[in-house]
């Protein structure tokens, strides 16, 4: 099937590495220009770029954050109706992660995964919701977690900001539908990225145990359902939640 991205503006936060990255260069192969946004890796932004032109986008950027949410968020907008004349696609992939039990948790630990997690997107969502309702027409994908479908012990503030993305999801969906912009949700179970390679062969072997598939998935399966969502052929799809994560049974 044939996506056809073609002349769409994209967004991707968090997109210098992992599963953003995946999805930003999905998003180019079909055609669409990509702006990622990142925190902290400058090097691992600019490669990435470079990644997105070859990928077929014409005009990458890639841009700093590290003020607040809501700066970001206004600051993205502003530099998307600059350059690329407004947005089609946002896609809200940022997150961190600051594991802990409850009642070992630091309110900083607390208030940091909530605040990049759930309140980042929150803000993005509002801002750049903003320039597709002018033309009546965008696709938000935010990238929520099993953990916010099912929980994770030792991840309370993880799994409740991206539980709080799928009631973002749901609420931006049914006050934007009736405009042309559809909102859903993915919920990746277990991906290969930077952040599970850090685990042993132990954890792995646990892991795998619960998984249908018996393997972790891949970023770019995570984007291949990211670009369908993106398309005209899912204009029809809003308001869900959709879980990729290999039958993963508890």
């Amino acid at each position: 099937m044939e996506l056809n991205l073609t002349g769409k503006r994209a967004v991707v936060t968090g997109g210098s590495r992992g599963i953003g990255r995946a999805i930003a260069l999905a998003l180019a192969a079909e055609g669409a220009d990509v702006c990622i946004t990142y925190e902290k890796n400058e090097t691992a932004a600019l490669s990435t770029v470079t990644q997105l032109r070859k990928a077929g986008a014409k005009n990458p950027a890639a841009l700093k954050g590290g003020s607040s949410g809501a700066v970001v968020a206004k600051e993205t907008a502003a530099f998307m109706k600059e350059v690329y004349g407004g947005a089609d696609i946002l896609i809200n992939n940022a997150g961190i992660t600051d594991d802990g039990l409850i009642m070992r948790m630091k309110q900083e630990s607390w208030e940091r995964v909530v605040e990049t997690n759930l309140s980042g997107a929150f803000y993005m969502l509002k801002e750049l919701s903003a320039l597709m309702l002018k033309q009546r027409e965008g696709r938000i994908i935010n990238i929520s977690s099993v953990a916010g479908l099912k929980g994770n012990a030792g991840q309370a503030n993880y799994a409740a900001s991206k539980a709080g993305l799928i009631g973002l999801t749901l609420s931006a969906a049914k006050e934007l539908g009736g405009k042309g912009i559809t909102v859903n949700a993915v919920a990746p179970g277990v991906v290969e990225t930077d952040m599970t390679k850090a685990l042993s062969e132990e954890q792995w072997a646990g892991m795998l145990t619960a998984i249908g598939a018996g393997r972790a998935g891949q970023p770019e399966e995570v984007a291949a359902l990211v670009c369908f969502l993106c398309s005209a052929q899912a204009a029809y799809i809003t308001g869900q939640v959709i879980a990729i994560d290999g039958g993963l049974i508890c």
